[in-house]
Order: C-alpha cells, then structure tokens, then sequence
C-alpha cells in the first residue's frame, strides 16, 4: 500500500537515500530542503511523487503551518522520518555553549517540533509510524563528541517515551541508531570546534585524524539502510530501537556487557540507599 513520507534533510546522505528508496517502492515524500535550488533537484526525481517543502527545522514558528500547508496538498502524513541532523566534534572544555544549542536545536527540538506538526493528524486517525534517525553515539561515546553524542542520547529517550505515550492510538515509534555509513556526516556535515587547549593533544589529535581520514571509507552503504527503513514501515510489530552496521551492533552490544558488569559490581551500594 503506498504510503505518504515527511523525510526531513532530503538533499544529500540518508535522507536522499531513504526518499528514493520510498519512492521508487511507489510511495509519495515529502521532503524537507533549504533552498529553492535543491527543491528543484528534488522535486524531478519524480514530478508526481516528490514534494519538496523548503523549511530549516529550527524556524519553530514557521513550521507547524508549513507541514500543515504541503499535507492539505499531499494528504495525511503516514510515515515521518526525522533525519535532518549534524555532527559537532570538539572536546567539551574547547566547544562554546552556543555550539552546543545549536546541536540541539537541530538534532533535538527540530526532530520534536516535527513531531508535534504531524502527531495531531496521526493521533486522530489512530495510526501513522514516527521514525527518528538517532545514532550508535545514542547509546555509546567517544571523546570529542559530547554535544553530538549527547543530543543523540536525547533523542532516544524521547523516541523510547513517546512510545509509549502513543501505543494506544496504533501509531509506532522507531529510533534507528546507525553506525558509520558512508554519508557527509564525518565530512561536509560535521561542525568542528577550535583546538586551544594542549593538554588535549595526545587524546584528541588522533581521533581527529582517523575520523577525516575514514571519512568516504565507512563500512555502512545508505542504500541498505534505506531497504532497512522500508521493512521497519512495513512491519506489523516494527522495534522501538533498532541498529544499523555491524560496527553499531558490536559496540553497543560491548556497551551493555560493561554496563551490567558495573552494575552488578556496584549494586550493594545502590540497594543502600532504601531506607531501612
């Protein structure tokens, strides 16, 4: 059955990838671009099919009566795919706090206030599938990656709750955490903070270098994630969390071993905290 798709960030990455994979299994998208240029490029990718809706996800204001406008054109939202997103690198001592909200207002508010633009219709009509495009830096870190790791940790918290706030209208909720995948996030799309402090050097340098160099050479393809996406949609029971790349499931996997093993390690100091 086709589907109506609202992919924010359609212009490169995974939401190019996703919305052709939509459309070419014969549903409609809606996606989300910055300028009137890239509404053109996407819009002939299929004349018929491929809505553009020129909007930035932090323009709060603006964006409940633009996602309201292309639906009255398109018809109801079934599917939203929040995918607009970036990647910030510096340590947290050298990275500004309006590094930091900026990091948010993308990679948090903007995927909330989409959220809150289609909820209402989904609600109503008792169904609908929100997908928010998190990270495996949503469940594990690395240094130099604070802001990012912690808006991605953000987001899957929220996508878990509201799960649970919407199983009772029929409406799904997946976090999809992928792994390093073959896109611009470690290139063009990462922000990177100013380096200033020496002491940083020896930990942060290399980790600097190997994610530059790595960039383009990631294990994960976009397009597979893409089909991985159209089987969630389509599934009758889809997960609340899902990983993509062998990489993710590794590492997050090593993540839950080590955190139980602290747990365990640690629990008689936690259960002392009852009262008597």
């Amino acid at each position: 059955m086709s589907k109506n798709f609202l992919i924010t960030g359609v212009s490169s990455g995974f939401g190019r990838a996703f919305a052709r994979a939509a459309l070419d299994a014969g549903h409609t998208v809606i996606g989300t671009v910055r300028n009137d240029a890239a509404r053109h490029e996407f819009e002939a990718l299929d004349d018929a099919r491929a809505h553009a809706l020129v909007l930035d996800v932090t323009d709060f204001a603006a964006l409940t009566p633009a996602v309201a406008a292309i639906i009255a054109k398109t018809g109801p939202v079934d599917v939203l795919v929040n995918n607009a997103g970036y990647g910030h690198e510096g340590t947290l001592e050298e990275s500004p706090l309006d590094d930091m909200r900026r990091q948010f207002d993308v990679n948090v508010f903007g995927a909330v206030a989409m959220i809150k633009a289609v909820l209402p219709s989904m609600r109503e009509r008792r169904t609908g599938h929100i997908v928010n495009i998190t990270s495996m830096g949503g469940f594990i870190t690395m240094p130099g990656i604070a802001y990012y790791c912690g808006s991605k940790f953000a987001l899957e918290g929220i996508s878990e709750t509201l799960s649970k706030e919407l199983a009772g209208f029929g409406i799904k909720v997946t976090a999809v955490a992928p792994g390093s995948f073959r896109t611009d996030w470690a290139g063009r799309s990462m922000v990177r903070a100013g380096r200033s402090i020496a002491d940083y050097d020896t930990l942060f340098d290399p980790i600097r270098a190997a994610r530059e160099a790595k960039s383009g050479k990631q294990a994960g393809d976009p397009d597979k994630a893409a089909q991985a996406l159209l089987k969630i949609v389509e599934a009758g029971n889809p997960p609340v969390h899902l990983l993509l790349g062998s990489d993710a499931l590794e590492l997050v996997k090593a993540k839950l071993a080590a955190l139980g093993v602290e747990i365990d390690a640690w629990e008689t100091l936690s259960r002392s905290t009852d009262f008597a």
